[in-house]
């Protein structure tokens, strides 16, 4: 820019991803069966009645709704919390509805007062929305599973730690000693933890109640945080439980300061979950029939793709729990992709997701059944 030029307007973030996929996504459309989009991940199953029917009755929304939430809203969370998270007692003070989770993990270390010279740290293989938080607030992203790695000097400017469990994309899953490290570590520095737990109900196998296994455990459970919520938030989202996507329909919890201090600053912009968003929130928290109805759909879905990738000369990675299968058949990520979009199926880029994400695809288990079945189909007619 020369001397004296004005600055240009804008953020200057890296350039929204999933562009890129455009090309691709025409190839894919023009196979002669259509196509079949595992890429996103969002829900195309029916929004429950129930959760529609709890909107509706809301709509007579004239006031402004309040930014902390309603009372009956952040009490159902709560009860959530016990009933589904292992999380006893999470007092409603403490709770936090936002607009969607995403907005949340983008705006977070702003909100926190984070800027330069800060660290952020997310997973090696992770969501980019960790690393636009950090960017927008200004401060430093650094890719790192654990807090050990990192140099002393980094360690020293850690402020805030991401964890996803279960990971979108790899699936993988932190345990109970796991999460328990994360948290001592951060702790030791002074550093917030945020845990995005917004796959937390989709656990499979070992992870799949309903086949025996035990709940994916939250950051906010005691054996984790020793029975204190201090610097320590958890993140969860209604969209794929409860096929709420088109709702923006999530919450935060946790740290009594630190909801506290969201909730000013939230009242400040105007963040605020609109007031039948609530309602419909509130009667969503309070089934557990619909979430594991939608599970069973994803449950089928999953039986019938895992085994066509893997005939299809893929090895599947992590995937113990959410929506996707982390899958690599030894090409490079790019070439993968090309070669799925000439079946008519569209696929994540795992590099999307890190410099660790190189050499893998993402496919989501959000299609219909149909479009599943097609999947299957097509990877099984394709030459090897």
């Amino acid at each position: 820019m020369a001397a004296g030029e004005p600055k240009p307007f804008g953020l200057h973030l890296p350039d929204y991803p999933w562009d890129a996929l455009v090309p691709y996504r025409k190839t894919a459309s023009r196979h002669p069966g259509g196509l079949v989009d595992l890429s996103i991940g969002t829900p195309v199953d029916p929004t429950p009645d129930l959760i529609r029917a709890a909107l509706a009755a809301a709509a007579d929304a004239h006031g402004y709704p309040t930014t902390h939430g309603t009372a009956a809203l952040r009490e159902a969370i709560s009860a959530w919390f016990a009933r589904r998270r292992g999380v006893p007692g999470l007092d409603p003070a403490d709770i936090l509805p936002t607009v969607g989770s995403k907005e949340l993990v983008a705006w977070l270390p702003l909100l926190l007062g984070l800027g330069e010279g800060d660290v952020v740290v997310r997973p090696s293989v992770a969501y980019p929305t960790y690393d636009v938080g950090a960017h927008l607030a200004g401060a430093t992203p650094v890719a790192a599973d654990s807090l050990a790695d990192l140099p002393g000097d980094v360690r020293a400017r850690v402020r805030l730690v991401w964890i996803n469990s279960p990971g979108n994309p790899t699936g993988e899953v932190l345990d109970v000693e796991g999460l328990r490290t994360v948290v001592d570590d951060a702790r030791a520095l002074g550093a917030v933890v945020a845990s995005d737990e917004c796959y937390g109900e989709l656990g499979w196998g070992r992870w799949d109640p309903a086949e025996g296994g035990e709940p994916v455990p939250s950051v906010l459970d005691p054996r984790v945080c020793g029975g204190s919520h201090e610097n320590l938030l958890a993140v969860y989202s209604l969209s794929k439980q409860s096929n709420l996507a088109g709702y923006r329909a999530a919450f935060t919890a946790g740290d009594p300061v630190i909801v506290a201090n969201l909730v000013n600053s939230r009242k400040h912009a105007g963040m605020i979950v609109p007031y039948p968003v609530q309602e419909a929130m509130r009667v969503a928290l309070g089934d557990d029939a619909h979430v594991a109805a939608q599970k069973d759909l994803y449950r089928r879905r999953r039986a019938l793709l895992v085994p066509a990738l893997e005939a299809a000369g893929f090895t599947i990675s992590g995937s113990a729990a959410g929506l996707y299968l982390w899958a690599s058949n030894g090409s490079p990520t790019w070439d993968t992709i090309d070669r799925l979009a000439g079946l008519g199926i569209l696929a994540g880029p795992g590099t999307f997701y890190g410099e660790a994400g190189h050499g893998f695809i993402r496919m989501a288990l959000t299609g219909s059944d149909e479009r599943i079945r097609a999947a299957v189909t097509r990877l099984a007619d394709a030459p090897r």
